[in-house]
């Protein structure tokens, strides 16, 4: 049984991405290789398009389950795909999704993909950490960027979700002096109750600060959190947040 969608809308999608087996032999720029899934990068009529493709069920025995995977595992792709749809919902800037769905047999997992759109003119915060952008020295564009990536980790953690991953490398910034901030990749996000939930969210907050902490200045990261947090200055549950936030890859480094 295949399930597979695509943007009608899209000229594109409907061309090249109007199949599952069809998006299978599309060759391309290849970006990533694993055992479960690859990434290649295509452009037509000067737009970008990112497909990723899930097929097999991985090398080794122990991590995918000793061949139950395919039946009981949640599908990778599918989450990834459903949680971005949930990211625009809940209005946070995200890739178009151009296709995606999958193909079972008897049940069990056999493969899927999905296709984003290119966010043009961006870089990922990671590599912008990495060359030591000098926007990083600049004030106002760091509490622009700090600002709405603690919105956007706010409205998830709201509606009682984790992402699970989040890294400066999940984060894109638009160039120019009004920066837009895009959250991309997300196959292992979650839903929790609590107390499940705030152990997720401290990890998601150690995942932001494992690398501002080399860049960015103390009051800048207080800024962050407090913007995050909605308060004008931490209260008491913020201070043991923040510590746990601090302690939460000590020893792991």
């Amino acid at each position: 049984m295949i399930f597979w969608w695509f943007d009608q809308q899209d000229a594109t999608a409907r061309r090249l991405f109007g199949a599952l087996d069809q998006v299978f032999r599309l060759g391309g720029e290849r970006i990533t290789k694993d055992p479960l899934s690859e990434v290649i990068r295509i452009e037509e009529a000067g737009v970008r398009y990112y497909v990723k493709r899930y097929a097999g069920n991985g090398k080794n025995a122990r991590r995918r389950w000793y061949g139950l995977r395919q039946w009981l595992a949640p599908v990778r792709v599918k989450k990834e795909w459903q949680n971005l749809l949930a990211f625009r919902s809940w209005g946070i800037p995200t890739a178009r999704l151009a296709a995606y769905g999958i193909e079972r047999h008897w049940g069990g997992f056999r493969r899927g993909a999905l296709v984003t759109e290119e966010i043009r003119d961006t870089t990922d915060l990671a590599k912008v950490a990495l060359q030591n952008d000098d926007r990083l020295r600049d004030r106002r564009w760091v509490g622009e960027v700090a600002a709405q990536v603690a919105r956007i980790t706010r409205r998830m953690h709201d509606a009682g979700f984790a992402h699970n991953d989040l890294k400066w490398r999940n984060l894109l910034v638009t160039h120019g002096e009004r920066p837009q901030v895009y959250l991309i990749d997300c196959p292992s996000g979650s839903y929790w109750w609590q107390p499940f939930l705030s152990y997720r969210i401290v990890k998601d907050l150690a995942c932001l600060d494992k690398v501002a902490k080399y860049h960015l200045t103390r009051t800048q990261r207080l800024r962050f959190y407090l913007d995050y947090a909605q308060h004008a200055r931490l209260t008491v549950g913020d201070k043991k947040r923040v510590r746990r936030i601090m302690e939460f890859f000590e020893g792991r480094e």
